[in-house]
């Protein structure tokens, strides 16, 4: 009977974290390269009150057993990178990426991080930087005094601009992906940092091995659905309420045995 209560409550548990991370998801639902994740659940340790296949008269054996469940528990999150729809940006450091690979950028530590966010700006001294003041790790400096609107982005991420009538090659932009990309770990700003599940970073120009290409003055928006993220915080909240009733089921019946030996 108090198992009951415990796989219950191991069942709350799991709604609550399958919410938080649905509300994550309808937080981020207009926020630039935003992945939405997906909580995987695991069912806990049985009891075997009876092993299947076990001898239960002589020369008989159980065709089936009887094992009791404890619950559930939340195995990760998984990332799904699902490409999320390109908008048009009149910004000519903006730029999307059109298939596989991240964006990277410095820290201040020096350490690299990984984004599919390409709202990028010109800093103060001519770099390309991120929304938070992080460079792009491909060291690409815009000369002083130059019109921005003449930045060119190539779908092969070679970046140029005009100067004086003549167009001057600035860098190459280069695209970076991970064995595992589920693995990398968040960090918040729309960055991710590798770790030992995700794979050392492989690196490539665009449309080269795999990569997407790069699509300037355009922004990737978030793959979230909105109605898809719905239906799965009702489903939450009725497998979170029916948990409760059973709690209740189990209270109630507790309460009419303790009623009987009085």
């Amino acid at each position: 009977m108090l198992r009951a209560f415990f796989s219950s409550a191991s069942g709350m548990r799991a709604q609550e974290t399958l919410i938080d991370v649905t509300a994550n998801n309808l937080a981020n639902v207009n926020t630039n390269g935003f992945k939405r994740h997906h909580v995987d659940f695991a069912d806990l340790i049985y009891a075997n009150s009876r092993q299947a296949g076990g001898e239960v008269a002589q020369g008989q054996e159980s065709p089936v057993g009887l094992q009791i469940g404890s619950g559930v528990r939340a195995v990760g999150t998984t990332k799904i990178y699902a490409p999320g729809s390109i908008n048009e940006s009149r910004t000519p450091t903006h730029a999307a990426i059109e298939g596989q690979g991240f964006f990277q950028v410095t820290r201040p530590d020096g350490t690299f991080a990984y984004t599919r966010d390409g709202a990028f700006h010109v800093s103060s001294e001519g770099e390309i930087v991120t929304g938070d003041g992080l460079p792009l790790s491909d060291n690409i400096v815009v000369p002083p005094q130059t019109s921005l609107e003449s930045l060119t982005i190539g779908t092969d991420g070679t970046v140029s601009i005009i100067v004086d009538g003549e167009a001057q090659q600035l860098g190459q932009i280069q695209l970076h992906q991970f064995m595992n990309p589920v693995g990398l770990e968040n960090i918040g700003g729309n960055l991710l940092i590798e770790t030992p599940a995700s794979g050392e970073v492989l690196s490539g120009n665009p449309g080269v091995d795999g990569l997407g290409r790069i699509r300037q003055r355009a922004l990737e928006g978030s793959n979230v659905e909105v109605v898809g993220e719905l239906v799965s915080l009702i489903s939450a909240q009725r497998a979170y309420e029916i948990n409760s009733r059973a709690i209740r089921a189990g209270d109630e019946m507790l309460s009419n045995t303790a009623q009987i030996v009085r």
